[in-house]
């Protein structure tokens, strides 16, 4: 009833309650304290009592200083960037203990985006296919996004740049767990002469012309223009053109000399374990292998503590997910805990009506829920946002109110972000705050870990509510 009741209220004051700070306010970015001044819903975990095994598990492990717990957040553009995610991850993992990064892909290799904790490089082109397409055959799962090599003689180089994520364990998804990579660290550098095209830039000198410099190198007027886009034949001094060259030069590449490690099959994915903590590693193609989908990896280390694992897809909607069976097959290999699921904008700018929506989200969850029963569920609201930078987004607005109105008898817990956030007018002053990117949809690294420090304080202050409970 509370939330039914909070819904009521929202809808008759617009939600422009003062957030009330709390013993949690040091979790704030230092430049937060213009942020005060702006009206919220009170940041806090709605229906929280949903959230008690979850809880259960993290005074267990708290207790017992052993194990990992898992949460799986799951989005779209809001998380893919492992901003938003990153800062959450790196708060909780203040207070329950690092386990490691979590999941990660080679989104560069996809060519999107991804987060700046792991680098990955490779010999090869690859093909990649998102979930927001029509179903065409591609194996797309955990990661939401299906990816294979153009060539079967490939490697892929993976760096975990931050100390703070060296691993011991690491966890490999394919579909159908196929035994397609096998694992490798290099023992020494080999220098390989590789050729590629020679870059000429060329810096316009006073009274020469197009005419001119195309002769000087051998290509042709057009050849020139095209490469710079150039529409006539006016060019100015002290600029530079770019020289499309026939030419090569001979550029030196590490190629590394690689010690296979040995790998062990689960029931979800394959698993390889070390003694001592690795920054780097290697990715092979198995001999024996036909195909090379990968869907996703996963990262730990020794130590008691929380995994974070961030799975996000540019463009994504819950029906987007819904359509793929590996997806919540693969999510169960992740052995998730509590699953954040933060999804809504893609279908408020489709104009999706509300009910339609919530029975997406309804099937997202059934489906979680089939191949993970125990898991508990906590719902984001999608944030404010603006049609064509200027009309508030009200089906994001009816989609919050639903999701709050709905919390108790579906039995999930919300973190009210959009009127925590200040609600459907708030994004020009949030946009002035330098808080929302100019589209008006995304928001700026600022606010991105903004946001994550408000959720993760409300998390932890429901955490301590019920230790609190827990004693009495």
């Amino acid at each position: 009833m509370f939330i039914r009741k909070l819904v009521g209220l929202c809808l008759l004051i617009g939600c422009q309650w003062a957030w009330a700070q709390g013993d949690n306010t040091a979790l704030l970015p230092e430049e937060t304290d213009s942020l005060r001044l702006v009206k919220h819903a009170e940041n806090e975990i709605l229906n929280a009592e949903v959230l008690k095994p979850f809880f259960q598990k993290v005074e267990q492990l708290q207790q017992r200083k052993s194990g990992k717990i898992n949460i799986v957040h799951v989005g779209d553009s809001h998380i893919q960037a492992d901003l938003f995610t990153g800062k959450i991850r790196e708060l909780l993992q203040s207070e329950w203990g690092n386990g490691g990064l979590g999941f990660s892909f080679p989104y560069k290799l996809a060519k999107t985006n991804g987060n700046g904790y792991v680098t990955y490089s490779s010999d090869s082109e690859w093909n990649s296919y998102r979930n927001i397409y029509p179903l065409n055959g591609s194996v797309v799962g955990l990661s939401g996004i299906a990816l294979s090599p153009k060539k079967k003689d490939f490697f892929i180089e993976i760096t975990l740049r931050e100390p703070r994520f060296q691993f011991t364990k690491m966890k490999i998804f394919t579909p159908g767990n196929e035994a397609s990579y096998d694992v490798a660290t290099a023992s020494k550098t080999i220098v390989v002469e590789q050729k590629v095209p020679q870059k000429i830039n060329h810096r316009i000198k006073k009274g020469e012309a197009i005419g001119s410099i195309a002769k000087k190198y051998g290509v042709t007027l057009e050849q020139i223009k095209k490469a710079n886009s150039l529409k006539g034949n006016l060019i100015h001094a002290g600029k530079v053109l770019y020289i499309p060259s026939n030419l090569v030069e001979t550029k030196s590449v590490s190629r590394s000399e690689f010690i296979p490690l040995e790998t062990e099959a689960k029931s979800q994915y394959h698993e390889f374990n070390n003694s001592s903590a690795l920054s780097k590693i290697y990715l092979l193609p198995n001999k024996n292998a036909d195909t090379y989908n990968l869907n996703g990896l996963v990262f730990e280390n020794d130590q008691a503590g929380l995994l974070y694992h961030s799975i996000g897809v540019n463009g994504a909607k819950f029906s987007d997910y819904n359509k793929y069976p590996l997806f919540f097959d693969q999510v169960k290999g992740l052995h998730p805990d509590l699953l954040v699921i933060s999804l809504g904008t893609n279908e408020a700018f489709d104009k999706m009506e509300t009910a339609n929506y919530m029975e997406q989200l309804y099937d997202f969850i059934k489906e979680i829920k089939k191949q993970s029963p125990e898991v508990t569920v906590l719902l984001t609201t999608p944030p404010p946002s603006l049609f064509q930078k200027k009309i508030p987004n009200t089906y994001s607005e009816g989609y919050a109110d639903s999701v709050l109105a709905d919390a108790e008898t579906q039995k999930y817990a919300v973190w009210d972000l959009f009127h925590i956030l200040g609600g459907a007018t708030s994004v020009q002053e949030n946009f002035d705050k330098g808080w929302v990117a100019r589209d008006y949809v995304h928001y700026s690294k600022t606010g991105y870990e903004y946001k994550g420090a408000l959720f993760a304080t409300a998390l932890l202050e429901a955490f301590k509510n019920f230790k609190i409970s827990h004693k009495n």
